[in-house]
């Protein structure tokens, strides 16, 4: 066995290196940072140019949340917080027996899971697709339209759509031209589901790809020549490096997505609630604003408020938990 000068044993390549120089060394590494008070000066302009997302962090997402007090009293804005009467847990007992909260749950949580299986996978395909074009100005070009729609309010969304599946759209005159029936589909409450996927589609998936071209972009492509040579088809090359190089983005996305369950927008669904009906279109975005905002019950829709993000922390954890039973690292690190 291999000695060191000293006589100590050292590590099997021969290193000299023990167990104590590890511990030294990881000492030293961390010491080698400095002081907290140099590494603050060290890096001030790098601190300085995050002092603005914080302060816009702190003063649109944290300050607000003071105001969920108010989910625990009787408020009226002619009082303020301090004399508006505390009536403890009451608005969440009114909002657990109405039915019409239930019923915008229900539809969110349809709305979410749909298109967690027929919106979520698009931009990975998109991205995938993307990345295989050869030609950079082709691939240029094909980004810029598919961005585009990102970029488009809801209101011409919505527009566009009834230009073309509205009853009077493009699409059900020319039916009727042809000597076939028109339909309508914007007004459709059996097929809304499917109407707001496809507008979500059109309108958000070529911008979500751009995490994934990122993802796609940090793999070896090393990895893809071995392959290839190694007779590796183009769809053993996608299963076996692909996929796997975007999967800690997929399931960081996806938790996310899950946390967010309950808020599946309110432009969208609001514009379109009129003509499908509020059995269809109501979710609890829009529930807030019909039920509590236009009737000035603000403690009621600070109490759906707050059950909306304690629902979304609770699926954010659960969501981490399993992503770190199957070896990935989630939103945080495991412990």
């Amino acid at each position: 066995m291999n000695t060191g000068p000293a006589g100590d044993l050292t590590s099997p390549a021969g290193t000299g290196t023990t167990k104590d120089d590890g511990k030294r060394g990881a000492r030293t590494s961390r010491s080698s940072r400095g002081p907290f008070p140099a590494r603050l000066r060290r890096d001030w302009q790098l601190l300085l140019m995050t002092l603005p997302a914080i302060g816009l962090l702190v003063v649109f997402h944290y300050v607000p949340l003071l105001g969920n007090v108010i989910a625990f009293q009787d408020y009226s804005p002619y009082v303020g917080f301090v004399d508006s009467a505390w009536v403890g847990l009451s608005n969440f007992q009114w909002l657990m027996l109405d039915e019409s909260f239930w019923d915008a749950t229900l539809n969110t949580l349809s709305i979410t899971t749909f298109q967690l299986v027929f919106y979520f996978p698009v931009p990975i395909m998109l991205a995938v697709l993307l990345d295989s074009v050869v030609r950079p100005r082709l691939r240029l070009f094909i980004q810029g339209i598919v961005y585009m729609p990102h970029f488009f309010s809801w209101v011409l969304v919505v527009t566009l759509f009834q230009q073309m599946f509205g009853g009077a759209g493009l699409l059900s005159q020319t039916l009727r031209d042809h000597g076939y029936s028109g339909f309508d589909l914007m007004t459709n409450p059996d097929t809304f589901l499917v109407l707001v996927t496809a507008e979500t589609i059109w309108k958000d998936a070529g911008w979500g790809t751009i995490i994934f071209l990122a993802a796609l972009a940090a793999i070896n492509q090393n990895l893809y020549e071995a392959a290839a040579v190694d007779g590796a088809s183009r769809w053993r090359r996608l299963w076996h490096i692909t996929l796997p190089g975007l999967r800690p983005v997929i399931i960081l996305l996806l938790i996310l997505r899950l946390g967010e369950a309950l808020n599946v927008g309110f432009e969208q669904f609001f514009l379109q609630r009129d003509a499908v009906g509020r059995d269809a279109a109501e979710v609890l975005d829009t529930f807030v604003y019909w039920r509590t905002l236009l009737t000035g019950e603000w403690s009621y829709g600070a109490a759906a408020g707050l059950v909306k993000g304690l629902v979304g922390l609770i699926l954010i954890l659960v969501a981490n938990k399993v992503a770190h039973r199957f070896g990935e690292q989630g939103i945080y690190k495991r412990s």
